[in-house]
């Protein structure tokens, strides 16, 4: 793929989104229901980061600094990138604006994954009934699900994108039913269990969860990096992306298996998040363009800003009570998502 080298990031890209960062985290650290000044905060991370020591913070301070805020802001920074991300590259698969990584039926396979372990959960072994059995179930049903959709659009050695566009649209309609069915023979307690985790939520962030999805967004995150200039070509079609070099099969098939790895971790660890993958990459065209070097990082940036700016507002809202950020990302999504097609039609 030599058209590859398009993808360096040109002079006045998005770079300078990088210095909001430690703006918005920090502001998201100092906001809760637990309120703290910014200096505190500051105090906190110097002094248990150093291990120096410092003053003017308690011990509880601290421990909503380190073990509470800091992880679920990292985390939904993590998750945010990972959910744009899968949205360029849908965009890019499927040369659609309003695509989004929920078309391949990914998340109503984590959704069906994640209902049936909670169905099961009284009749496995007690060794399975450990709090990464839903997280488990929901990660191998998102993967399941694109992966049927992914060979089955991909008779004869090439992935048809019409087909697959139309198997995402059975698959998840297919999910919708037997999830519906589950929910309806759950009891009162695995109804209530399933309704919040399909709501989603940062709340289940740690440190050990933040460190596995670093681990594995990060090397994904790179890679996509690198098939900017591949991107770009197929935007313009998969015959004038072959004339150019690019290897046409290869490029859908390493998209769809990235998107499917990030958004899948972040499905199954947060519960199902909407409208980032939508949103997100088009507020980055609005302020970079199409063109994918600068897109992609954008992208990443502008969702490790969005989500845990949203995470903090579901925190603070409705202190001590926390609302669900699928709901808020959905009531934010929705009329953007709306905007686009009115102005999409009107361009028509």
């Amino acid at each position: 793929m030599r058209v590859a080298r398009s993808s360096r990031m040109p002079s006045g890209g998005a770079w300078w989104l990088l210095a909001l960062l430690p703006v918005a985290w920090g502001v998201a650290l100092s906001m809760g229901a637990y309120p703290l000044s910014l200096g505190r905060v500051l105090s906190v991370l110097w002094g248990e980061l150093t291990g120096l020591g410092a003053g003017g913070y308690s011990d509880l301070d601290a421990t909503v600094v380190m073990d509470l805020r800091a992880p679920r802001v990292l985390f939904g920074a993590l998750a945010g990138g990972g959910l744009a991300l899968g949205g360029v590259c849908m965009q890019a698969l499927f040369r659609n604006p309003l695509a989004d990584p929920g078309l391949m039926g990914l998340s109503s396979g984590a959704a069906l994954g994640a209902a049936g372990i909670t169905l099961l959960a009284p009749a496995l072994p007690e060794v399975l009934r450990h709090t990464a059995a839903l997280p488990l179930a929901a990660f191998g049903g998102g993967w399941l699900v694109t992966v049927l959709v992914y060979r089955v659009s991909s008779w004869g050695g090439a992935v048809r994108v019409d087909s697959m566009l139309l198997m995402g649209i059975a698959v998840n309609a297919l999910c919708g039913a037997v999830l519906g069915i589950l929910m309806f023979v759950a009891d009162d307690a695995q109804l209530r269990n399933l309704t919040f985790w399909s709501f989603g939520s940062l709340g289940r962030a740690d440190w050990r969860t933040t460190a596995v999805l670093a681990a594995a967004a990060v090397p994904a995150a790179l890679a996509l990096r690198r098939l900017a200039g591949p991107m770009n070509a197929l935007l313009m079609g998969e015959a004038e992306a072959a004339a150019l070099g690019v290897r046409v099969e290869r490029l859908k098939s390493v998209l769809v298996l990235l998107t499917c790895w990030m958004v899948s971790l972040v499905v199954a660890m947060s519960g199902l998040i909407g409208f980032v993958g939508l949103v997100i990459p088009h507020i980055g065209r609005l302020m970079f363009g199409p063109g994918h070097g600068r897109l992609l990082p954008a992208s990443l940036v502008l969702g490790a800003l969005f989500l845990p700016l949203v995470d903090m507002v579901c925190r603070t809202v409705m202190a001590p009570a926390e609302l669900p950020i699928g709901l808020v990302t959905a009531l934010t999504g929705t009329p953007f998502f709306l905007f686009l097609l009115i102005r999409r039609e009107a361009r028509a």
